[in-house]
């Protein structure tokens, strides 16, 4: 049931007594004054107390002409006039909403205004509750290491989040929330619905909520996916924390929605071109390139020519002089010219050599020596 039509139903009351809450229309609207027609002989008088405060506050919203709620403080004063009170009857409505979401388990929005050591407080209309720290969604504290619930709470103040009722006590003045409720049922319902929705091949945008050695964990808005290591990038990667952080937002790809694990795949690399679909357009056998070293074996160095491009010198490429282990000759991190003598996109390879790059610069300081020969024969130079 909405606020209004619990309004309605406190509104509809026979009889003018003490507590009841009735509705008016305001006829005068002063600072120093305010009178409303509730249907008596004289207009009721709004108390003298509220003519500043919170109570002038709700009547900015108001002006002469316009129905307002107000409860009966007294039904006749000494001038034969009913005293109201725009506060209790806002402080009564508040209470009924409040029970009526008890009642029906219904989730709302409401402020966090303050917090202290044991949790936060917030408004409901004229109303603060307090939301315990056990009542506080874990969400809160993941891009916060131990230590640092304050600062959890802190940054809450003046933020709207998501409760459930738990208790209500009118007469104690007792009003306990649950974030930690409202939010595993939005989240279960967020998740059945993107379940149904999700379908592979789709590209959607998420926050990083977690990371581990095999992958980062993303949130789509009530279901969490995961890349895995593989899918990060095209490049060689070790560790999650070399692409993303906590906290990213990050475009992602959907490879798989498991509807019976309740799983989803995603994919980080694969919204990202493939390095080697365009490696025949910007290589060729023969041509002279430059990397850097990135691993070697026994068989040969490794070399990376652009990110996601890594070719092999074979040990019998390094030198036209026998060698027993690559590292007689490079060493990881060096930045060499090379040659492509091979290319194979399809399988991934590109053959390199670091020799024909010495020959091919022999022959060239040859020909240059040649050529100043033959310059200085004909023409005396």
């Amino acid at each position: 049931m909405e606020p209004q039509e619990i309004y309605q139903e406190l509104l509809e009351i026979p009889h003018i007594a003490p507590g009841h809450i009735v509705k008016g229309v305001i006829v005068k609207l002063s600072p120093d004054e305010v009178l409303v027609d509730i249907g008596t002989k004289t207009e009721a008088i709004l108390h003298r107390k509220e003519l500043a405060g919170p109570a002038w506050e709700i009547l900015k919203n108001y002006k002469e002409g316009d129905e307002i709620p107000v409860c009966i403080i007294r039904p006749e004063s000494d001038t034969g006039q009913a005293v109201v009170s725009i506060l209790r009857a806002k402080v009564e409505n508040d209470w009924a909403y409040i029970e009526e979401l008890k009642r029906t388990k219904a989730t709302f929005e409401a402020e966090v205004v303050d917090y202290n050591k044991g949790g936060l407080l917030v408004k409901v209309g004229s109303l603060k509750g307090f939301v315990p720290i056990s009542q506080i969604d874990p969400s809160h504290y993941r891009n916060h290491k131990g230590g640092a619930r304050t600062k959890v709470l802190s940054e809450l103040v003046g933020q709207k989040i998501k409760l459930k009722v738990i208790e209500a006590e009118r007469e104690q003045g007792r009003l306990i929330f649950s974030e930690k409720l409202a939010m595993e049922e939005w989240r279960a319902e967020r998740k059945n619905r993107l379940l149904r929705e999700l379908q592979e091949g789709d590209i959607c945008v998420g926050t990083v909520t977690g990371i581990c050695e095999f992958g980062a964990f993303v949130d789509l808005g009530g279901i969490e996916g995961l890349i895995h290591l593989s899918e990060l990038s095209w490049t060689k990667v070790s560790h999650p924390s070399e692409v993303v952080k906590v906290g990213d937002e990050v475009e992602v790809y959907v490879l798989e929605v498991d509807k019976e694990r309740n799983r989803v795949s995603l994919s980080l690399k694969r919204l990202q071109p493939e390095p080697w679909s365009m490696v025949e357009e910007k290589y060729k056998v023969g041509q002279f390139v430059e990397g850097t070293v990135t691993r070697l074996t026994p068989f040969g160095a490794f070399v990376q020519i652009e990110e996601g491009i890594e070719g092999l010198i074979h040990i019998s490429e390094l030198s036209f002089q026998r060698i027993s282990h690559p590292k007689e000759v490079v060493k990881v991190g060096d930045v060499l010219r090379l040659q492509i003598i091979s290319l194979d996109p399809v399988h991934r390879r590109m053959g390199l050599s670091l020799k024909r790059v010495a020959e091919h610069e022999r022959s060239s300081e040859d020909w240059r020596k040649d050529y100043e020969e033959i310059s200085r024969r004909e023409y005396g130079g």
